[in-house]
């Protein structure tokens, strides 16, 4: 999966649209009141004096840009002092992708708004930083397991070896039988722990607090989802082609940070979420400004945003904090 999705020739060495134009949407592609609803809950922790009002907020995984500009453009609109306070980041590796974060974040804002950019979260090294992601952890390698082996991939063809006794344990432990086991969470944990002394982590994601004893590993391509054990799926054909993700298993996020010496502070539905963060009040703030038109056009994607049976409850809210 890693080399599928970051290889040479991976998924994500080229950039890839989001939204009607590309494979899948995303939370953030459907609205910009996603990422206004969550500065409006980091501005109401900076006015109860949660967290300090210069510390720093870095967007983990942020494509073009669009949820951090959406982001200052909300804490810009409610106090304006907080966009020459704070400091602004990006965690992105890939050089391309930067670049067109630069130019979008330089459209938007122009001289206004410096970011800084990490090649890794490694480099973060800050006294506070209040962390947001959007859809990462299904990003992260997995090993696929069932009945004690996992699954190995030789010219796109599958087959199954012994799984290895840290795979074992980690199964044992979850009660898992059938189902992904993500790789990596335990080391980006502890690699956040130990350059930032105090944080907020807030991330979305789609997926469960527990194990499904199921496979969840599917191919997006062109807005079609296939199983990936589906026997339409020509894996030499999807390779590299289609984006590749799974549903996260939360508990073992939470396992990872606390072990980290990170708290869970809330676990709960997008659409609880975004509700408590204030996403209906911005709403009711934008219907004073706008048009009828424009204002059911957003109306309608917060609908998507909190519907139940869109993305309402699908996704998770996950808040992690040490302070």
């Amino acid at each position: 999966m890693d080399n599928w999705l970051y290889g040479d020739s991976g998924y994500y060495k080229s950039f890839k649209s989001i939204g009607k134009g590309g494979d899948f949407y995303t939370a953030v592609s459907t609205s910009s009141f996603f990422g206004a609803s969550i500065a409006n809950h980091l501005y109401r922790m900076i006015k109860s004096g949660d967290i300090p009002k210069d510390g720093y907020l870095i967007e983990i995984g942020a494509h073009q840009g669009y949820l951090l500009s959406d982001m200052i453009q909300w804490l810009y609109t409610i106090d304006p002092t907080l966009i020459k306070s704070m400091k602004f980041g990006i965690v992105e590796r890939q050089p391309h992708v930067r670049e067109a974060q630069i130019e979008y974040i330089k459209g938007r804002f122009g001289s206004d708004v410096e970011i800084e950019h990490f090649d890794d979260i490694s480099s973060v090294k800050t006294d506070y930083a209040f962390l947001i992601s959007n859809e990462i952890f299904d990003a992260f390698p997995c090993e696929l397991y069932k009945d004690k082996k996992i699954a190995t991939v030789a010219n796109h063809q599958i087959s199954w070896v012994d799984a290895s006794a840290d795979i074992l344990d980690f199964a044992s432990r979850h009660r898992l039988t059938t189902g992904e086991v993500a790789v990596g969470y335990e080391e980006f944990a502890q690699t956040i722990s130990k350059g930032i002394k105090h944080l907020d982590f807030v991330s979305f994601d789609y997926g469960e607090k527990y194990v499904r004893n199921d496979f969840s590993i599917r191919i997006y391509e062109e807005h079609k989802t296939l199983p990936l054990f589906d026997e339409e799926l020509v894996l030499s054909e999807a390779y590299q082609t289609a984006d590749i993700t799974y549903d996260v298993n939360f508990a073992h996020v939470i396992e990872a940070f606390e072990n980290a010496g990170i708290s869970l502070v809330e676990y709960e539905t997008q659409a609880r979420a975004l509700v408590r963060f204030g996403i209906i009040d911005i709403l009711e703030q934008y219907s004073k400004i706008a048009t009828k038109e424009h204002y059911l056009r957003e109306a309608d994607k917060i609908k998507t945003l909190i519907s139940p049976i869109i993305m309402g409850d699908r996704f998770k809210m996950i808040h992690l904090a040490r302070r």
